[in-house]
């Protein structure tokens, strides 16, 4: 698994769990709307934590910084 989501892209990622999860706490995590805003900050935390994301892999997609240097440096070669 290479790296897709850079470090600008994690606190993005981690500031919209946080979000996720206090209005999950308002509706209610019961509700339908509270388990989908659940399920959404939990895909969040753990892409931001991994540093992978699937969708960013499947459409070739990066944030990372070192990954597209690297793209860069072998294409110029």
């Amino acid at each position: 698994m290479n790296k897709t989501v850079g470090s600008t892209d994690k606190i993005v990622r981690g500031i919209i769990a946080v979000v996720a999860l206090v209005v999950a706490g308002i509706a209610g995590f019961g509700s339908v709307w509270g388990i989908v805003l659940v399920i959404v900050a939990a895909v969040m935390v753990v892409t931001a934590s991994s540093g992978y994301c699937p969708i960013y892999s499947a459409t070739g997609l990066s944030t990372n910084g070192e990954k597209d240097q690297h793209r860069h440096g072998a294409s110029a070669h």
